[in-house]
């Protein structure tokens, strides 16, 4: 089960509304949005970094391998890393 804010930041950085995550788009959507996005209080502002940081949470929640995030992987990750569960 994910927070309301790891379900929210998803779809922020779901670009194409796909339902899914690639690693193209966290890195894109980190860098044009995260701004705005932690601004707003959905992302915490150390939250925000380069491409290096931004995939490298791409990699930490890519549980199976599959070079796509759902929800629940990327929930997984960021509700522990940013302390929202």
């Amino acid at each position: 089960m994910s927070s309301d804010k790891a379900r929210k930041l998803f779809e922020a950085l779901d670009l194409d509304n796909d339902g899914t995550l690639t690693r193209e788009e966290v890195i894109t959507a980190l860098r044009t949005k995260g701004p705005t996005l932690a601004a707003a209080g959905d992302l915490p502002f150390w939250g925000l970094g380069g491409t290096e940081d931004s995939s490298a949470l791409f990699d930490s929640a890519d549980q199976n391998g599959d070079a796509v995030l759902t929800l629940e992987e990327f929930a997984a990750v960021v509700d522990r890393r940013f302390g929202w569960r």
